[in-house]
């Protein structure tokens, strides 16, 4: 992959005897689209190579690759992505060679995520002894203090705002980690279906997003939180977490299955797909607009509106 930290591998860092040197480090916080990128296509070699030869070969091949990454300079440090991304992709790539459907290829791969953020997760905690959510948030409020001393205060409301999210955001650990590990396992599944397809393999994709759903008992799960939620929990106590990470996490569901009927009912009227997408980003934008999404969601998961339409259509 050919990028712009190829220049800083030639810049002028030169060591004390006048000879070229490259740091790893300085030319990924020069380049961090680059590192990214190769990132995200790590998984992909132990994806290909898992579905042509099996799991016993692609495990094979993550005790290799991990040796080489602490050799050739990665350290300790190496072995985390290596695992991580090398294990992502043998499971997804054992999920494609027994053909199984791409939303299995995606819960999988999630699920590896998720175990590996976490155990990251758990690593910092006891490395640094403190959580690492509330390190973030002392980061920011350190970046807040710094910036209203230099660019004068953002206004008594915004900076009450901002701390309260703040607060929230201590209790919702397991939020970050499950959508963390899903966005990457969306990433990596995506990636893999259209690498296998040049190579010649047939493997299942995700179905279209307009096709989306999910059971109607994440409704009820929803409105029993939520109704806990009204009632009153304590704040510091596991139930208070509980209830605060189950809210965010069935509110995005429902979200999701409101944006997938958007995009229904528009195919469905024949309508260009620029608009959903339009309403997606504008949802995102516009944060009320998310709230009636997610009531559309909420409706559609509760009356089944797509069979409805489909049926009317049929009739």
């Amino acid at each position: 992959m050919r990028c712009i930290c190829e220049k800083y591998k030639n810049d002028d860092r030169r060591s004390h005897n006048g000879c070229y040197r490259y740091d790893p480090i300085t030319s990924h916080s020069l380049c961090p689209t680059c590192e990214f990128d190769c990132n995200v296509a790590l998984p992909l070699p132990f994806v290909v190579f898992t579905y042509r030869r099996g799991l016993k070969a692609g495990t094979i091949l993550l005790f290799v690759s991990s040796i080489l990454g602490f050799i050739l300079g990665g350290g300790l440090l190496a072995l985390i992505p290596a695992f991580m991304f090398g294990t992502a992709g043998m499971v997804l790539g054992e999920i494609h060679r027994r053909g199984l459907s791409g939303f299995a290829g995606l819960l999988g791969t999630s699920l590896a995520y998720i175990v590996h953020i976490l155990l990251i997760f758990v690593g910092m905690t006891m490395l640094v002894g403190q959580n690492p959510m509330q390190l973030a948030a002392d980061l920011t409020r350190e970046q807040m203090d710094f910036v209203e001393r230099t660019l004068g205060g953002m206004g008594e409301g915004n900076t009450e705002l901002i701390n309260e999210s703040l607060d929230a955001l201590l209790y919702l650990a397991p939020v970050v980690i499950v959508g963390s590990a899903l966005m990457l396992a969306i990433v990596t599944v995506l990636l893999s279906y259209v690498v296998l397809k040049r190579l010649g393999h047939d493997v299942n994709k995700l179905p279209p997003f307009r096709k989306w759903a999910f059971p109607k008992s994440f409704l009820w799960y929803y409105l029993v939180v939520l109704i806990v939620a009204l009632i009153g929990v304590e704040e510091g106590t596991t139930l208070f977490t509980i209830v605060q990470n189950l809210i965010m996490l069935l509110g995005f569901v429902l979200t999701i299955q409101g944006f997938a009927f958007i995009f229904y009912y528009c195919h469905y009227k024949k309508v260009p797909i620029a608009l959903p997408i339009i309403i997606v980003v504008a949802s995102f934008i516009l944060l009320p607009f998310m709230e009636i999404i997610r009531i559309i969601g909420i409706i559609d998961l509760g009356f089944e509106l797509r069979k409805r339409i489909g049926q009317d259509n049929r009739s």
